[in-house]
C-alpha cells in the first residue's frame, strides 16, 4: 500500500485518484487542517497528525505500507516570513518524524513534494535541477532542508527518494470530482476565475514594470494531473531499482499575468476587471523550469501543456463550487 500524507489536499487528492486508477492501494493520512475529507474518494482514510509520533506509528502498524508520498506542508510564502516557526515545525520537523517511523518500519521508498522555491531568485532561465539553490523565504528554506536530509538518509540508510520540484500547480480533475480549494486562496488562476464568477470585484496585477514583453510576471503553469502522473512514474522508477534523484516539474514555457487573464476571458467568455498595483517584494520577473530530466529519466510527458486546457478544467471545477 502507498501512504499518501496530506492526501486530502489539492495535489495529494489528485495523486490519490490517479494511483487508484493505476491499480495501487492507498492510505490517506491527513489532519484536515487544510485538506478536505470529501476529497478522499479513493483508498482508505486515517485522520492523524505528523506532529504526533503515535499517530504515525499507528498507521504504519495497521497497514502494509511499502512507499510514502509526502504532501503535508504549509505553502503560503508570505506567512512563512511572518511566522517561520510554524513552517519549520510543520514542514521540516514533521517530515523528520515521518522519516523516523519509515526507518523503524524499514519502508524505503519516499516521494517528496518539493518546490521551485528552493532555487530562490533565478540566475538563468529555464531553471534546471543543477541551478544554484538559494531559497529566500522560510517556506523554500524548509523544503530545501528536507532535500538535504533526504540526500544524507539515502546515503546512510539506503532510503530511496524522488524529490519533485514543482513550478505553479494549476487546473483540476477533468471529471470534476476534486479540484483546487484553498482557504485563503492565493493562486492566480482561481482568483481570476472568481472574478469571472462575480465572487471578486477584480484581479490585482502586482507590478507592470518588469523586464518582460508586457511588463507583468511570467510563470510556468503545470496541470495537477500531470504532476500526479510524474509522482507515479517517480515511484515506479524507485521500485524498479532507480537511484534517488531530484526532478523539476513544469511545462518549460511561461505565461505572463496578462496572458493568463486574456486566456481566462477566452475560456469563460467573461470580461475580467484588473487593477494595477505595485510590485510585491520577492517576486522575480520570470520563473520557468526545464523538465527535460523528468521527460528523459521518468518518461514523463505533460498532457495538459496548453494554458487554455489547464484553465478550462479549473473553470469547470470552480463553477461547481
Amino acid at each position: 500500500m502507498i501512504l499518501i500524507v496530506g492526501g486530502a489536499g489539492y495535489i495529494g487528492s489528485h495523486v490519490n485518484k490517479m494511483l487508484n486508477l493505476h491499480g495501487f492501494e492507498t492510505v490517506v493520512f491527513d489532519n484536515l487542517s487544510y485538506g478536505h475529507r470529501d476529497f478522499v474518494k479513493w483508498g482508505v482514510f486515517e485522520e492523524g497528525d505528523l506532529g504526533e509520533m503515535a499517530d504515525i506509528r499507528r498507521v504504519f502498524q495497521k497497514y502494509p505500507i511499502t512507499a510514502v508520498m509526502q504532501f503535508a506542508a504549509f505553502t503560503y510564502v508570505g506567512e512563512s516570513v511572518e511566522d517561520p516557526q510554524k513552517y519549520y515545525l510543520n514542514n521540516l520537523r514533521n517530515t523528520l518524524n515521518l522519516l523516523e517511523v519509515m526507518l523503524e518500519e524499514n519502508v524505503k521508498y519516499f516521494v517528496f513534494s518539493s518546490t521551485c522555491a528552493t532555487y530562490g531568485d533565478p540566475v538563468e532561465i529555464p531553471i534546471t535541477e543543477d541551478h544554484p539553490q538559494n531559497p529566500i523565504n522560510p517556506y523554500g528554506k524548509g523544503k530545501y532542508m528536507v532535500e538535504q536530509v533526504l540526500e544524507d538518509y539515502s546515503k546512510a540508510y539506503n532510503l530511496r527518494y524522488a524529490s519533485l520540484r514543482y513550478f505553479n500547480a494549476a487546473g483540476a480533475d477533468p471529471d470534476v470530482e476534486i479540484g483546487e480549494l484553498h482557504q485563503p486562496e492565493t493562486h492566480l488562476i482561481p482568483l481570476i476565475l472568481d472574478v469571472a464568477l462575480g465572487n471578486r470585484e477584480d484581479i490585482k496585477i502586482f507590478g507592470t514594470d518588469y523586464s518582460t514583453a508586457d511588463g507583468t510576471c511570467i510563470r510556468d503553469y503545470i496541470h495537477v494531473l500531470d504532476l500526479a502522473d510524474a509522482h507515479i512514474k517517480a515511484l515506479e522508477r524507485l521500485q524498479n531499482g532507480g537511484k534517488s534523484d531530484v526532478f523539476n516539474l513544469g511545462n518549460g514555457q511561461g505565461f505572463s499575468v496578462r496572458e493568463v487573464i486574456d486566456t481566462v476571458e477566452k475560456v469563460t467568455g467573461k470580461k475580467i476587471k484588473a487593477s494595477e498595483v505595485g510590485r510585491r517584494p520577492g517576486d522575480p520577473p520570470v520563473l520557468v523550469g526545464s523538465a527535460l530530466k523528468a521527460r528523459k529519466l521518468l518518461g514523463w510527458q505533460p498532457k495538459y501543456d496548453d494554458l487554455s486546457l489547464i484553465i478550462d478544467t479549473a473553470w469547470r471545477w470552480q463553477q461547481k463550487l
